[in-house]
């Protein structure tokens, strides 16, 4: 239930389906979903007309996404046809860059200067603070409509409306989750210019924490904690290049959740860059994320286990903070900036200010402006309020969570934000 400033979802547990939802379903369950590696190299191909990949050790990982998606035995077929069609994006992707460095090699001579990188729980800011400075237009950044088709095909020219068609299809896809999953947008949106996470050059090389997200995926987890990252962050900062050849300038700014666990990688990665680390208290970002997901579940999954996500998400909660309390002072201290969340409410002009000062980035009367103009066109809560009820939904209060975190409080003055 909702009004126009509050969303009280109070069915997570036994979802009651809109007759869009049911009849969606209904529509996908009797198509049955077939997912295969070999499936999703062939019609990448098939899509592309090109037949190079790069280096071949991502077949590896593509190898364990897959298995570990046919494993979970509760995602519905909604679910396995929006991994199908992710997969295959991925590896269409990684052909045309391939074959866009392969003609212009230079590319790979290009300086990624002095990017700033933000890490930090997910549902603790990073979404915000990263598209705040993403406002400033001397960055680049990755719009939503980017991130899912970054390499431009033939088809994709700009037509006389002055529309990239890749917005467009974006805008689409945007409007059909909106209509499946209205309440979303008030949690995570992912309209077209919305900045998304690099995560999703990451995934073209088949890594990162991405698809415990969208499913049930232990085995992934586990291979991801048994191999190292700094091929795929590497990848990363490849398809960056490629990026800044096509659109400039050179000096990013960024963000992932996973980071956290991945300073070390990220440090090695980008070495003059300045490191943006977002703290929150984990309680709040633990109930934010899994009110979050459990409201799609209603959709992804044949029946809600409130129990079973909680505590996966509390263990991976707690993997990414034991790595940012592992290699944080590993990091130079003078590229490091600190953001707690509630001085981020309450003075966020203050927090700009230290981060551009780190990042030796003059805070101009212009970019303050562009910065100012961003914030007062996206107040928090613009869609709505999202009503949060950890025992309710999850069976488990405030301070049985945050046990777990204790180490986490005694690193970082991080303020207790749930009772």
């Amino acid at each position: 239930m909702s009004d126009s400033n509050t969303i009280d979802v109070t069915d997570l547990l036994n979802p009651v389906l809109t007759p869009y939802q049911a009849q969606v379903l209904e529509a996908m369950e009797a198509n049955p979903v077939v997912i295969t590696a070999e499936g999703i190299l062939n019609d990448a191909m098939e899509q592309t007309g090109l037949s190079y990949f790069g280096p071949e050790d991502f077949r590896e990982r593509l190898d364990v996404w897959v298995q570990a998606i046919n494993e979970d035995r509760g995602a519905t077929n909604i679910t396995r046809f929006n991994f199908l069609q992710m997969y295959t994006r991925y590896a269409a992707t990684r052909l045309r860059l391939e074959d866009l460095i392969k003609r212009h090699p230079e590319i790979l001579d290009i300086k990624i200067d002095r990017p700033i990188l933000v890490a930090g729980l997910p549902r603790s800011g990073t979404t915000n603070l990263l598209n705040l400075i993403s406002a400033d237009t001397r960055l680049r950044s990755l719009p939503w409509w980017e991130a899912i088709a970054p390499i431009p095909t033939e088809d994709d020219k700009i037509g006389p409306d002055g529309v990239d068609p890749r917005w467009t299809r974006a805008a689409e896809g945007w409007e059909q989750q909106d209509a499946l999953l209205p309440y979303m947008k008030a949690m995570h949106e992912f309209s077209p210019d919305h900045v998304s996470e690099d995560i999703e050059l990451q995934a073209l090389d088949f890594s990162s924490y991405l698809i415990e997200w969208m499913a049930h995926v232990p085995r992934w987890r586990d291979y991801y904690f048994a191999h190292d990252q700094s091929g795929t962050y590497a990848y990363m900062k490849k398809a960056m290049q490629a990026l800044t050849w096509l659109k400039g300038p050179n000096r990013w700014v960024m963000k992932c959740p996973q980071h956290m666990e991945q300073l070390a990688t990220l440090y090695k990665t980008f070495p003059d860059a300045t490191f943006v680390i977002t703290h929150r208290d984990p309680v709040a970002s633990i109930q934010s994320a899994i009110t979050m997901s459990c409201y799609a579940h209603r959709i992804l999954r044949k029946s809600p286990d409130a129990e079973l996500y909680r505590d996966y998400w509390i263990d991976r909660y707690r993997r990414l903070l034991e790595g940012c309390v592992r290699d944080h002072d590993s990091l130079p201290q003078a590229q490091i900036v600190d953001v707690y969340f509630d001085r981020m409410m309450a003075d966020t002009d203050a927090v700009l200010k230290e981060i551009y000062r780190k990042a030796d980035l003059p805070l101009t009367d212009q970019a303050l402006a562009e910065l100012h103009s961003y914030l007062d066109a996206h107040p928090r809560g613009k869609h709505g309020k999202v009503v949060y009820n950890l025992k309710r939904d999850f069976g488990v209060d405030a301070a049985e969570i945050r046990k777990n975190f204790q180490f986490y409080f005694d690193k970082f003055p991080v303020k207790v934000e749930v009772k």
